[in-house]
């Protein structure tokens, strides 16, 4: 399968998945991403992991082969829970399609972690179409926060088609309770991680429409 290394080498990634490319610097360090891949990361389905986030934002789909044949899964519908997926026993995973990135859409990804190369406390990859000062076809991925990448349907709708303001990111941020369900663990609180979604989300659509 694809290693990171050679996603983050391709100028064809770079020009068409450009929200994929901007992710692999965050993912791990130099050894990991020499040697991991994405269809690795897929598989595992760690809730922390850049690239399965990616993959939903970017409406990428994932093909997988078994005794019976092929058959090809959304991303969005890959991970079914904590390091479960749709890939059954007897299945591997043998390619993952992505859509050539429309153009005319700002793609942005971003997360916090305790230092660079840790796994993300919580993450956020998407795009919205550019409309200037107003925020349009929004796609919102968050990482890190669920127990797998979660679309944020409810934050999307609070924000599409209204100007950035104050009020909007307030919508915005009440929108995402609706969304998330965060997890507790040793490195974080669920509170903790709701709160930094929220911040995420306003800073990354702030540098986005000023992109």
């Amino acid at each position: 399968m694809t290693r990171y290394v050679e996603l983050q080498e391709s100028a064809v990634i770079r020009a068409h998945v450009p929200l994929l490319a901007m992710a692999l610097p965050l993912v791990a360090h130099v050894a990991i991403r020499n040697r991991g891949t994405i269809g690795g990361s897929l598989c595992l389905s760690d809730p922390a992991a850049e690239t399965p986030a990616c993959c939903v934002a970017a409406q990428a789909q994932i093909v997988l082969a078994g005794p019976s044949g092929c058959r090809t899964v959304a991303a969005e519908d890959f991970a079914i829970g904590l390091y479960e997926t749709e890939r059954q026993p007897d299945e591997i995973l043998v390619e993952v399609l992505f859509p050539k990135a429309v153009s005319g859409r700002i793609f942005f990804v971003d997360e916090f972690s305790r230092r660079k190369g840790d796994f993300a406390i919580v993450g956020l990859a998407g795009s919205i179409r550019d409309k200037g000062s107003t925020v349009n076809d929004p796609r919102l991925v968050f990482f890190g926060s669920d127990n797998r990448p979660i679309l944020a349907h409810a934050a999307a709708a609070a924000i599409d088609g209204r100007p950035w303001s104050d009020a909007v990111r307030q919508a915005a941020s009440e929108s995402l309770d609706d969304d998330l369900d965060p997890m507790d663990s040793i490195h974080a609180s669920a509170n903790y991680r709701r709160r930094l979604a929220k911040v995420l989300l306003s800073r990354v659509i702030t540098r986005a429409l000023a992109s």
